[in-house]
């Protein structure tokens, strides 16, 4: 056994994390040497639970662990690998392995971190694709969960620019959860990274998630939390990026919304008020250039259609606006504005929201 295999084998044992690890390594010099020991000095090292654990481990365990991560192309990175993240090496409680799909470069030592509510309303989606677009076209790795809602969104938004993002699991790479989001984890790993520090048939336990967010929070420079509950796992991460030394970042909601209970009661204990992309770049101090424009089309180039509709559209945005707004903004009559709006929808450019508003897609 080799010191990656004695280090994956560790982390198939429950109750063994970096702290277990560092204190096995004091009697052991290498990781390998572990498995090699007898049952007094590992019960010496570990205590009796623990080393007893050590003991009897299954190694056909492992033999299974590393066939399934070489069949789904999942690379395997310890804690002791050159290629480990930088963020994470000073983190308290850092992962001992890493299951990774994709890859983990040097540019994502700039990362940012949107995480949010799983059930956000239309305010807290729009955000996190917005925030992660613009952060993302300067050229910051984005970094989330891969739950449904915020993290879904926070993602695509900046694949939609082409660029970097980090999804972190809470399963092994046999249980992508949720399942809805497999053609996703694929999409992303070929610009970015999934990653798991689970084993690869993991299951998505409840109790695993909140040791995933602090590997969202310890991959970032700071988090943003776009919108959040009271009782959110949002706000899990928010409290692991403080005790990480991470800037903390929310949006302001409504006074009278549940949804907003959580990220109003983070900006009353301190966290950075966010009201536009700028907000975060001058709090972390970054210094980078703008790579992409996220919510427009490139210079000289119109969308396929009339001028009334160029027109029409130019003056929709990402923020709802009402019939009457775009009839006030064009000249046009109700009943034109009607007929060019039928035509962008046909064409997918704009989307209908409640109350006869319009955004685009």
């Amino acid at each position: 056994m080799n010191n990656l295999e004695a280090l994956v084998s560790l982390n198939l044992i429950p109750q063994i994390g970096s702290v277990c690890l560092e204190n096995l390594l004091k009697y052991f010099q290498q990781p390998q040497d572990i498995f090699k020991a007898g049952r007094k000095d590992l019960v010496a090292a570990a205590g009796e639970r623990l080393g007893e654990n050590i003991v009897s481990f299954d190694t056909r365990l492992l033999a299974k662990d590393l066939l399934l991560a070489k069949k789904s192309g999942i690379k395997i990175i310890t804690l002791f690998c050159q290629d480990y993240p930088r963020a994470l090496k000073d983190i308290p409680g850092k992962p001992i392995v890493l299951y990774v799909l994709g890859d983990i470069t040097e540019q994502d030592n700039l990362a940012f971190g949107i995480v949010g509510s799983r059930r956000a309303s239309l305010y807290g989606l729009n955000s996190a694709t917005t925030f992660a677009s613009q952060l993302s076209a300067y050229g910051i790795t984005i970094v989330s969960g891969m739950a449904r809602g915020v993290d879904t969104y926070a993602h695509r938004g900046a694949l939609k620019v082409k660029g970097r993002t980090i999804a972190v699991m809470g399963s092994g790479f046999n249980n992508i959860y949720p399942e809805e989001n497999a053609d996703l984890a694929k999409e992303i790993s070929l610009s970015g990274a999934v990653v798991s520090e689970f084993p690869m048939e993991a299951e998505p336990l409840p109790m695993n998630f909140p040791r995933r967010n602090r590997i969202i929070s310890g991959l970032s420079r700071g988090i943003l939390i776009t919108e959040a509950a009271r009782n959110s796992g949002a706000l899990i991460t928010a409290d692991f990026a403080l005790e990480q030394g991470r800037e903390v970042f929310a949006l302001p909601g409504r006074i009278d919304s549940c949804g907003s209970s959580g990220t109003n009661t983070l900006l009353k204990q301190g966290a950075k008020l966010v009201t536009c992309c700028d907000d975060i770049l001058e709090e972390l101090n970054l210094v980078v250039s703008y790579k992409t424009e996220p919510d427009k089309l490139p210079a000289g180039q119109k969308i396929a259609g009339t001028d009334d509709e160029s027109r029409v559209y130019d003056c929709i945005s990402r923020e709802p606006v009402a019939i009457d707004d775009l009839v006030e903004k064009t000249a046009f009559s109700s009943s034109k504005i009607l007929s060019l709006i039928l035509k962008l929808r046909f064409k997918k450019l704009i989307r209908e929201l409640p109350g006869k508003q319009f955004m685009r897609n």
